[in-house]
């Protein structure tokens, strides 16, 4: 039998007051806003990546979509372009430009259908989409060196679309955010991680850079996959499951006080904007609190705020999630290369580039002392699909805070990846990966890929770890050969299993010389687990 949609999956009887009352609540409190735009409805408007100093994709076919009159024709002229359609019976419109070139000049894009458009300064380069929770969205403004860093973002040609949070039950066709030029008046809201990732390839490359960041602090990996996915593999049934048990712990009464509170905030801000008289609205939203529109409902990030980003021409993702999964690193296993497959056909590209941070050493409260080892472990197993890469950060983390300050050295890493496998860059981009072992005597010789270069220890060689048939851990001692680490015990007279960095916040001293860290990883002559 067919698995129910994870979004139906909830008891729909508590809520429906709840969703009556807030649609009144939405009503009202925007009613002014409604009538407002209503004149406008028939207008011909463009979908929300469309805006002044965007970014649009070189050297792929650049789909454009809006909304307009149905039957109204409308046409798009750009860099010598000129391109029409009709609106269907719905008023969607969607049409394709030809493979842009790059251009380092502002552009305009000019819209006519009833009415004329023109967005201004747009450029030609290389666009990427960073997603996930708090780590992606982590600001640079609050991360390492934040003065300097700010003082010196003096890169006009790199520009950033932070979308919204928005979440919704069914696909959205539009999404608040606006395009910003990176200076030092803007870069302290930007994603820090897609930042140091934008200014590398633009040093390199010298073409301009856009940040789509759709990212949401705390979000869980299910959030972001569409139904479909979560119904391609029957074990995914327990994210609906686990939705719905949520739902029936939460109060209804506190969810429909944050809704007439949030439309409330809401008409301040619109208000604010309308009329300048001095009353400021409240800088951030009421808080969130459970319930059918929390972002943990499963898809709701997706319907709300991916899917009026498709199908936005673009050159690859990035990827900084699982924090909030680490608990249940099995299904993760699952879930993550259900997410590759899952946006790569949304935005119509099997080859799409999708690049992501492996969790760093971090010590959580966890007595089992390895659920963030097998994160990474669940993380690292997406490599088996094509055009994937992981950047490495076991070194780089912080025992105490699961948000590192230095997201200067992971944007590098990611961008290291983009260089060499999206770019043609004859540049290393991984550190060593494990490869195969081979016992000889009472010696595992541990055998690793990505290690031409040479192997190198930073401080003493610590961190593996090594069992015989019996599975009982102990430290073991280590040395570089090559590009093999030999690995012994006094204590294991026949090893047959080999780990390293694995735990939550492990000692990691191996290196490729050229300076990236060893993958952590478990392996044996016998079944790990």
């Amino acid at each position: 039998m067919m698995n129910a949609p994870p979004s139906s999956l909830v008891p729909e009887t508590a809520w429906n007051s709840i969703r009556y009352r807030r649609k009144a609540a939405s009503l009202l409190g925007l009613g002014l806003a409604f009538c407002v735009l209503t004149p406008l409805e028939a207008d011909v408007v463009l979908a929300p990546l469309f805006q002044e100093h965007a970014v649009l994709q070189c050297d792929q076919p650049v789909p454009v979509w809006g909304r307009a009159e149905p039957g109204e024709k409308v046409r798009v002229s750009f860099a010598g372009q000129s391109v029409s359609t009709k609106a269907d019976d719905q008023g969607r419109w969607s049409l394709t430009l030809q493979p842009l070139k790059v251009s380092r000049d502002p552009s305009v894009m000019i819209v006519r259908g009833r009415n004329t458009l023109r967005v201004r300064d747009i450029l030609v380069g290389e666009v990427w989409l960073t997603s996930g929770q708090s780590n992606m969205a982590w600001s640079v403004g609050a991360s390492a060196n934040p003065d300097l860093e700010i003082a010196g973002a003096l890169w006009p040609q790199i520009r950033q679309i932070k979308i919204n949070m928005e979440v919704a039950e069914s696909p959205q066709d539009r999404v608040d955010g606006q395009w910003e030029v990176c200076s030092p008046c803007t870069v302290a809201k930007f994603t820090a991680v897609g930042y140091y990732f934008a200014r590398e390839l633009h040093r390199d490359l010298r073409i301009p850079i856009g940040i789509v960041n759709c990212s949401v602090g705390g979000s869980s990996i299910e959030a972001w996959l569409s139904p479909d996915a979560l119904l391609s593999v029957p074990d995914f049934a327990v994210v609906g499951d686990r939705w719905r048990r949520m739902l029936e712990r939460a109060d209804p009464a506190k969810v429909l006080a944050y809704e007439l509170e949030l439309a409330n905030w809401k008409e301040s801000v619109a208000r604010a904007a309308r009329v300048r008289d001095g009353n400021v609205p409240p800088a951030r939203p009421p808080a969130l609190v459970v319930g059918p529109g929390h972002f943990a409902r499963p898809s709701g990030l997706y319907h709300g705020m991916l899917s009026p980003l498709l199908p936005y021409a673009l050159r690859g993702i990035l990827w900084y999630q699982g924090e909030s999964n680490a608990a249940r690193a099995d299904e993760y296993r699952k879930l993550f290369p259900a997410l590759i497959r899952d946006w790569r056909s949304a935005f119509r590209l099997e080859s799409l580039p999708f690049y992501w941070v492996q969790a760093p050493n971090y010590e959580p409260k966890d007595p089992t002392g390895i659920t963030w080892a097998q994160l990474r472990e669940a993380q690292s197993q997406a490599l088996a699909l094509p055009a994937t890469g992981q950047a490495v950060t076991i070194d780089i983390g912080s025992a105490h805070n699961n948000h590192p300050y230095n997201k200067q050295d992971v944007g590098i890493r990611l961008a290291l990846i983009a260089k060499a496998k999206t770019y043609g860059r004859m540049i290393d981009d991984s550190g060593p990966r494990y490869h195969r072992i081979e016992r000889m005597g009472s010696r595992l010789h541990v055998e690793f890929a990505h290690a031409e270069s040479g192997l190198e220890a930073r401080g003493r060689l610590v961190g593996f770890e090594i069992a015989g048939i019996d599975r009982r851990y102990v430290a073991a001692e280590a040395r570089i050969e090559g590009n093999q680490v030999v690995v012994s015990s006094q204590a294991v007279e026949e090893p047959v299993l080999v780990r390293y960095a694995w735990a939550n916040n492990p000692p990691a001293s191996l290196y490729e010389i050229g300076g990236l860290p060893a993958e952590p990883f478990r392996a044996g002559l016998v079944p790990v687990d």
